[in-house]
């Protein structure tokens, strides 16, 4: 698969644009595009999509360091995720304690940030989105 790439792709259930706020506070992030069902050039194929979702967003890309992801309201209002997490290396224990504090908010801490034999900072939280997230510093 040479040049192949792989990206995280994220539905959220009726709740993208606030959780693409939150991961612009949270973590930086830069949403790069932003496209609504209602703006679409081709309308999504008739009972589709739950009542209200006319201006839910149909398509985002979004920016966290280098890392490129996408983000969609889906077309459920409820999404649930399993077996999956999204890994952050930082370079310094703050970045990773920022990091971590602000995810978790809301959210459920698995595993708190502490010393393991990799890492002088880990931990594995489920943010308030229900995404799973682990934060490790690298060194």
């Amino acid at each position: 698969m040479p040049g192949a790439l792989i990206q995280p792709y994220i539905m959220f259930g009726g709740r993208c644009e606030e959780a693409l706020e939150f991961y612009r506070t949270a973590l930086d992030a830069q949403i790069d595009m932003l496209m609504r069902f209602k703006d679409s050039p081709e309308p999504p194929p008739a009972d589709m999509l739950p009542s209200g979702f006319d201006n839910k967003v149909m398509h985002a890309s979004f920016r966290i360091g280098d890392n490129v992801l996408m983000a969609s309201d889906g077309c459920e209002e409820v999404q649930q995720y399993s077996g999956i997490s999204l890994s952050i290396s930082v370079a310094t224990e703050d970045e990773a304690d920022r990091f971590f504090t602000a995810l978790s908010d809301g959210g459920q801490v698995q595993m708190p940030l502490a010393k393991t034999f990799w890492s002088p900072r880990f931990g594995m939280l489920t943010d308030r989105f229900g995404i799973s997230w682990m934060i490790n510093v690298v060194v």
